[in-house]
């Protein structure tokens, strides 16, 4: 089936996990990273999830499911071992309006999370849409060679002078060129290879004087 594909915000939004086990623990890592506020509503919980809940980083509810656990929720997620509760929750999930993610059954959720590459704010997502997520999770350690950790410092580092243009030369007959070049440059192979100085005159020459100040700021010295 093929779905659509979707970044959502969901920092501060209530999510409800419904399951204690490693499924679960997946699911509320990754939304606890995007900011959510989690709710795991499972009688125990396994080493991972209770790892979590320990840290702050959500709520814990000791009990099996009930109706009107989902209130005020903005996603849901049926991961339990019983086919039956999860089949509950997918219910009054779509009686209340609330998506959900039921996870022993794809067909019957209304989302479903892809295998997941983060590099900094750079996310690599792989769906084979339920069919196999074995082959979604294969794809993703394969990528994990070609996307190394240069590429979280080469965002962060765009990201800073994308900021800086902004706010310093607005408009777009500017910007859109600007942001085209930039996009070309390769600079996470210049952070890979060392080469940050060579990076930095590159920019310097792209953008100009005025943004020495951000771009020596943000460009990491080679820690050899």
């Amino acid at each position: 089936m093929r779905c659509y594909p979707i970044n959502l915000n969901l920092h501060g939004k209530k999510v409800v996990i419904i399951g204690g086990g490693r499924v679960a623990a997946r699911k509320a890592g990754r939304l606890v990273a995007a900011g959510a506020s989690v709710t795991v509503i499972a009688p125990e919980l396994c080493n991972q999830l209770q790892a979590i809940v320990s840290a702050g980083n959500a709520t814990h509810l000791a009990r099996g499911y009930s109706e009107g656990d989902l209130a005020g929720a903005f996603l849901a997620f049926a991961a339990t071992d019983d086919e039956a509760t999860n089949a509950s929750v997918a219910t009054e999930a779509r009686r209340i309006g609330v998506l959900v993610d039921r996870v022993d059954a794809p067909a019957d959720s209304d989302f479903g999370t892809p295998a997941l590459l983060c590099r900094g704010d750079l996310q690599i997502t792989v769906s084979t849409g339920g069919v196999s997520p074995a082959l979604s999770r294969k794809i993703v350690e394969t990528l994990e060679t070609q996307f190394g950790p240069e590429y979280a410092e080469a965002l962060e580092l765009l990201g800073r002078v994308r900021e800086k243009i902004l706010t310093a030369k607005a408009g777009s007959e500017y910007n859109e060129p600007i942001f085209s070049e930039l996009a070309a440059l390769d600079l996470p192979a210049m952070i890979k290879n060392g080469s940050r100085d060579e990076a930095l005159q590159t920019l310097l020459k792209l953008l100009g004087p005025e943004f020495a100040q951000v771009l020596s700021a943000a460009v990491k010295k080679d820690p050899s």
